[in-house]
C-alpha cells in the first residue's frame, strides 16, 4: 500500500519528467545547410534554427565565391570588363553582356542601330530560356523528378550550339561590345534558331505534363515558401519571384529598352506567391520568349550592327595595318579605353533572375570611377528567412530551388 509520502515523491517525479520533456521539446538546434550541400545551388550556406524538424529561423550566409568584380571594373577599361560580366549570372552570359553594354552606352550617349537592338533581344531571350531550363531542371531533380533534368539539358545544349555559332564560345560569350556587337550573326544562325523555335514548344509541353499536375511535385511545391505581394515589394524582390507573388512588374514592359516596345508578349503573374507559382511563371516565360524570338527573326532589320561613331569601336583590321590614323585610334582605344564623359547613370534590364542593374560613376577617361552591380540573386535571397519560417527542413530544398538564384552574381 502506497503511503502519502510515496505518493508525493511519485507526483514530484512525474512533474519533473513533464518539465524535462517540455524543456527538451522547447530546445532549438542550429545546423548548417551548405556551403557544400548540392541543393544550395553553388556555395550558399544557410544557418538553420530548428525546433525538431520545423524551421524557426533561416539566415543565408554568402561570400564564399566573392571575387570583387566591382573593384576590378574600376581598374580596367569599360571594354575590358565585358568578359567579367559573363561570370555574374554565368547561366545567362549573353543577357549580362547586353545589360552592361546598355549601361555604358547610356553614360556615353550612344544609340546603337536597330539591327543591333534586335540581335541583343535575341541574345537576351535565348539566355532567359537557357537559365529557366536549368532552374526548372534542377528544381525537379531537387524534389526527386530526375527525368525533367534530362529534358531541359537536352534543349540547353541546342542553345549553347547557337551561342557558339553567334559568338564563338558556348559558355563565356563576351559577344556584346560598347556601341554594338563583336560581329553580325553568321548566315547559319537564323536556320538554327528557327529549327529550335519549331521544336522547343513541344519540350515545354512535355515538362508541363510531367510536372504541373504531378501529385508529388504539387505537394512538395504548393503552399511552400509563400511570399506575399507586400513582402516582395518591401524586400526589393524582382523577376519571376516578384511576379509569382502577383506583382505585375517587368522592365521590358514598364521601361522598354533594346526595342522591346516593338514586341507583342505577355507577362505571366502568379496569385499565391508560393514555390508552385514561381514554377508556373518561369514555364510561361519560356513560351513568351519563344514568341519574342519568332518576332525578332521575322522582323529583323537590315543594316549595320555597330554605332557609326568611329571613336567608340575599334577600326577594321585592314585599316589598322595600312593607315596611320586608324592605327593610332586602335592603340588609344586598347590601352586607354573609350573616353567617357563625367557623370553618373543607372541602367537596369530584366534578366532571367530579375533586375540586373549597373550604377556607374565617371570622372572622365576610359575606366569608371565607381561601378556598383545590382545583382537580383543577392536581393532575392533577402526573402529566404520569411519564406522558410514555419516550414519543415525538407521544404528548404524546394524554397531554394524556387528562388532560382546563382551565387556568381550574388557574391560577384
Amino acid at each position: 500500500m502506497t503511503t502519502q509520502h510515496e505518493m508525493e515523491l511519485i507526483d514530484s517525479a512525474t512533474r519533473a519528467q513533464q518539465a524535462m520533456e517540455e524543456e527538451l521539446a522547447g530546445e532549438k538546434m542550429i545546423i548548417n545547410m551548405g556551403p557544400q550541400h548540392p541543393s544550395t545551388h553553388g556555395v550558399l550556406r544557410v544557418v538553420l534554427e530548428l525546433d525538431g524538424e520545423e524551421i524557426v529561423n533561416a539566415w543565408p550566409d554568402i561570400g564564399y565565391l566573392h571575387r570583387g568584380d566591382e573593384k576590378i571594373a574600376e581598374n580596367m577599361t569599360y571594354t575590358q570588363f565585358i568578359p567579367y560580366t559573363d561570370r555574374l549570372d554565368y547561366l545567362a552570359p549573353l543577357a549580362n553582356n547586353v545589360t552592361y553594354a546598355y549601361a555604358v552606352e547610356k553614360l556615353m550617349g550612344i544609340d546603337v542601330p536597330p539591327r543591333c537592338k534586335y540581335l541583343r533581344v535575341i541574345c537576351a531571350e535565348l539566355a532567359r530560356i537557357s537559365s529557366h531550363l536549368l532552374g526548372l531542371g534542377s528544381f525537379g531533380m531537387d524534389v526527386g523528378a530526375m527525368t525533367i533534368f534530362l529534358y531541359t539539358f537536352r534543349e540547353r545544349e541546342k542553345i549553347y550550339d547557337m551561342a557558339e555559332c553567334i559568338s564563338g564560345a558556348r559558355f563565356t560569350t563576351s559577344y556584346t561590345r560598347i556601341g554594338g556587337l563583336a560581329h553580325d550573326m553568321p548566315p547559319e544562325f537564323v536556320p538554327m534558331l528557327r529549327s529550335f523555335l519549331k521544336e522547343f514548344p513541344a519540350t515545354v509541353d512535355e515538362v508541363d505534363k510531367l510536372l504541373t499536375r504531378n501529385r508529388i511535385f504539387c505537394e512538395r511545391a504548393r503552399g511552400i515558401g509563400v511570399l506575399t505581394k507586400e513582402d516582395a515589394i518591401d524586400l526589393g524582390v524582382t523577376g519571376p519571384c516578384l511576379r509569382g507573388s502577383g506583382v505585375d512588374w517587368d522592365i521590358r514592359k514598364s521601361h522598354p529598352y533594346s526595342s522591346y516596345e516593338d514586341f507583342d508578349f505577355e507577362v505571366p503573374i502568379g496569385t499565391v506567391g508560393d514555390s508552385y507559382d514561381r514554377y508556373l511563371v518561369r514555364m510561361e516565360e519560356m513560351r513568351q520568349s519563344v514568341r519574342i524570338l519568332q518576332q525578332a527573326i521575322d522582323n529583323l532589320p537590315d543594316g549595320p550592327v555597330n554605332s557609326p561613331d568611329a571613336k567608340i569601336l575599334l577600326p577594321d583590321k585592314e585599316a589598322v595595318l595600312t593607315k596611320m590614323e586608324e592605327l593610332i585610334h586602335h592603340f588609344i582605344n586598347v590601352t586607354e579605353g573609350v573616353n567617357a564623359p563625367p557623370g553618373e547613370i543607372y541602367f537596369s534590364a530584366e534578366n532571367p533572375k530579375g533586375e540586373l542593374g549597373f550604377f556607374i560613376v565617371s570622372k572622365g577617361g576610359g575606366a569608371p570611377h565607381r561601378l556598383k552591380i545590382r545583382a537580383p540573386s543577392f536581393v532575392n535571397l533577402q526573402a529566404l528567412p520569411i519564406m522558410a519560417k514555419g516550414h519543415m527542413m525538407s521544404d528548404m530544398v524546394t524554397i531554394l530551388a524556387s528562388l532560382d538564384f546563382v551565387m556568381g552574381e550574388c557574391d560577384r
